[in-house]
């Protein structure tokens, strides 16, 4: 199997995404057991990004660990801070098609792509006191704002003094 690289960009973004994470595998004084290798393998199938927690004092024993989790199951250890392991394994299955809404919005892990400043927004505004209120869905783009009465604005040009123009 080929070995899975990431660089320093991709591992930030996980690392990031990984911080909200709570630890779905937990290892304890057993040790690494073929149970819990099946385990780390149905969470990285569902998941994809995981955090590992290790009940061990010693820092070789769980660097051990992960080195094992990563060769057996092709995946990359994203983080080991502290008794926490941050590991990583692509999915297999193969891609869903996106729609046009969607690659407006982002992809489908809900990340923002370079460029797009679109985002969708439902206002909800009511036309006079006795009339139920309405909901809108609007695209809003990255340089509009959505005002407190639901009203969608282009965010103003920030202006500069002249000093700091000159220099």
């Amino acid at each position: 199997m080929s070995i899975l690289t990431l660089t320093s960009a991709e591992r930030s973004a996980l690392r990031a995404q990984a911080h909200e994470l709570s630890p779905v595998v937990m290892i304890g004084d057993a040790g690494l057991s073929e149970a819990i290798i099946k385990e780390t393998e149905n969470a990285l199938t569902v998941h994809q990004l995981i955090k590992i927690r290790v009940f061990s004092d010693e820092k070789e024993t769980r660097a051990g660990y992960a080195q094992t989790i990563c060769e057996r199951l092709n995946a990359v250890l994203v983080q080991h801070i502290g008794k926490l392991l941050v590991i990583y394994r692509p999915s297999s299955r193969a891609p869903k098609k996106q729609t046009f809404a969607q690659s407006l919005m982002g992809d489908e892990q809900g990340t923002k792509t370079k460029g797009a400043g679109v985002r969708r927004v439902t206002i909800v505004k009511q036309a006079s006191p006795n009339e139920r209120p309405r909901a809108k869905n609007v695209l809003v783009k990255g340089n509009e704002r959505v005002t407190q009465g639901g009203n969608v604005k282009r965010a103003k040009k920030k202006t500069v003094s002249a000093k700091k123009s000159m220099g």
